[in-house]
């Protein structure tokens, strides 16, 4: 059975969602241990271009698997 384009963008999303939380989180702990000191709102902000960026390869990497199988 073939996931739809509806689905695969779901799961894509729903991916990036948790990832998104895990990386501001990561960001948040690992930056100022590298001496990189920036406002909450930095962080969320650089954590959505990367959301969006894996939201992209994650949906079009799926479209791509899908389509071979």
């Amino acid at each position: 059975m073939r996931q739809s384009r509806h689905m695969s963008l779901a799961e894509a999303a729903a991916n990036v969602v948790i990832g998104y939380g895990i990386a501001v989180t990561t960001q948040v702990v690992v930056f100022p241990v590298f001496g990189i000191h920036i406002t909450l709102a930095d962080d969320l902000r650089i954590g959505l271009v990367f959301a969006v960026v894996s939201l992209l390869r994650g949906f079009v990497l799926r479209r791509i698997f899908e389509r071979l199988r």
